[in-house]
């Protein structure tokens, strides 16, 4: 699952423990995990889950599969990422670009340690979704006149502004995308055009279809059926595809569902006042009769079938309320929705106090590089494809609005090379072993591993330009142990060893691995 902040917690988890099933630990590079197995045209695919009996993915097994075995999910930041391949591609792409980020930022800061590097390009990333949700998608959701109205220009942090989720977004607005969905998912070769060597599919055989993936082409060819190819546009009288309404999750639970029966048991079990409740909370008219309905959907027939249902306007399901008013002026919603999601995203951004335009998140050098992150680039960074829609979130055939990778910018990371000079005091100290983070006038060391920290971590840069005390120093632990393990019949005792004034007490287990190690001095 997501936090509720935009954050990219999709992608990283929203735990520690998620976190540190998704990172690389094996180098200090500040590395996501990849899969070791598989690759897509020499780049990376998500890391396998674990292969468990009863996997949604391994029951998704094609007989016909080249593989010998089923295969198993891939590994996310949310465990909702194979649900079908267009999102696993977008999860992949997002692995591929902080990994691609991380190994820049390394090139600018060779002193920084890993977890700085992850931390720095995680924070990118979260910049980066946050800059395409506010500037290029939402507006196009809510058109002009709601974006006027929730989204005006960034005041920074509002501390009394609560950020989460809102029950009526989480449970009905936000789902209008459902509506949006195609029955078919598209893969297209390199002239955008269908291909018999991995053929497009119907939406319910997507579902948990990892073989697939891996062999069918990898992502490129998902990626450009999906900005190649249009939503579904939501229409009154065909608002989900039968592959929604009788085929979710076919082959995992072999029955299908329903998800549109699904969105309105969801907002009956969450307690969800009706659609005129809602339409008071955003100021709009509330109607009270069939005329008046009518008038809102400017649809006789549409208001007529609801009431038949519903009896009255206060008892319809706001998610399917919603989904029923006539879109906005350039937008894909229609009032009622239109204001929800509109608020809904103007208490994200102004109660998230790491948004990336707040004070001291980036520096204003930083802020400017940042303009420059598009979608485009990132499909660009991060697959073969070399042609690429100037907008992705409007439809053009191809060619129109087509351009080259070539001539779409690049984000500049210039402005993440850390200095290591601190005025007054000059070059930071070099320890061998280790690595420092800069903040202001304070220089933090972080030992290598294998490697233990002796002193104190911190070091300050003064007014008289002197440091206020000398750097700390790693020492080897494995040079403390040597000498230590004595293996009687598979079990190691605690033991102690001195070398040059400093003690080391070292913890084993049983098997004899190593538990606990400190060292004094």
């Amino acid at each position: 699952m997501q936090t509720s902040y935009i954050d990219a917690s999709s992608i990283y988890g929203n735990t520690e423990h998620q976190e540190k099933r998704l990172r690389d630990f094996t180098s200090d590079l500040g590395l996501l995990k990849v899969n070791p197995t598989f690759t897509d045209n020499n780049l990376k695919y998500l890391p396998f889950g674990n292969h468990e009996q009863g996997s949604p993915c391994a029951m998704n097994h094609n007989s016909s599969s080249c593989f010998s075995r089923s295969v198993p999910c891939m590994l996310a930041g949310d465990n909702r990422a194979n649900e079908n391949l267009g999102l696993l591609s977008f999860h992949t792409l997002f692995l591929r670009e902080h990994n691609r980020l991380a190994r820049e930022l390394k090139k600018l800061n060779p002193h920084w340690s890993g977890e700085t590097i992850y931390q720095e390009a995680r924070k990118i990333i979260g910049a980066f979704q946050q800059i395409i949700n506010y500037r290029d998608y939402v507006p196009l959701v809510i058109g002009k006149d709601a974006t006027g109205k929730y989204l005006r220009q960034y005041q920074g942090y509002n501390a009394s502004v609560d950020p989460s989720l809102s029950n009526v977004f989480a449970t009905a607005a936000m789902r209008f995308g459902h509506v949006t969905i195609q029955p078919t998912m598209k893969r297209y070769n390199e002239k955008y055009q269908e291909d018999p060597r991995y053929p497009s599919m119907l939406l319910h055989d997507t579902f948990f279809a990892t073989g697939n993936l891996l062999e069918k082409g990898g992502i490129d060819p998902i990626i450009r059926g999906l900005f190649g190819y249009p939503a579904k546009l939501q229409s009154q009288s065909s608002m989900m595809p039968d592959e929604l309404r009788e085929k979710l999750f076919v082959p995992p639970h072999h029955i299908g569902l329903d998800l549109s029966a699904i969105n309105i048991q969801r907002s009956r079990d969450h307690g969800l006042q009706g659609y005129n409740a809602w339409r008071r909370f955003c100021g709009l008219s509330e109607p009270q009769n069939i005329l008046d309905l009518s008038r809102v959907l400017n649809n006789m027939e549409l208001a007529t079938n609801l009431l038949k249902l519903y009896g009255s306007p206060d008892n319809i399901d706001v998610w399917l309320g919603g989904i029923s008013e006539p879109f906005m002026e350039d937008g894909r919603v229609g009032p009622l929705f239109a204001c929800l999601i509109g608020q809904q995203f103007k208490n994200l951004r102004d109660g998230d106090r790491f948004w990336w335009q707040n004070k001291d998140v980036f520096t204003a050098n930083q802020q400017q590089a940042l303009q420059q992150i598009s979608f485009p680039r990132l499909i660009c960074e991060n697959t073969k494809i070399e042609d690429v829609p100037q907008d992705v979130f409007r439809y053009r055939p191809f060619p129109e609005g087509y351009v080259k990778c070539n001539h779409i910018p690049r984000v500049d990371l210039s402005s993440w090379k850390e200095s290591t000079n601190v005025i007054p005091c000059g070059s930071i100290p070099i320890v061998a072993d280790a690595h420092f983070s800069l903040c202001k006038s304070l220089v933090r060391y972080t030992c290598n591993s294998g490697f233990k920290l002796m002193g104190k971590d911190t070091i300050k840069c003064l007014n008289n330009g002197q440091w206020n005390s000398a750097p700390p120093r790693c020492t080897d632990i494995s040079r403390n142990l040597k000498g230590i393990t004595d293996f009687k019949e598979g079990k190691t005792e605690p033991r102690s060893v001195e070398s040059k004034g400093e003690t080391a007490n070292i913890d084993f287990l049983e098997d004899g691995s190593e538990v606990d190690a400190w060292a004094t001095t």
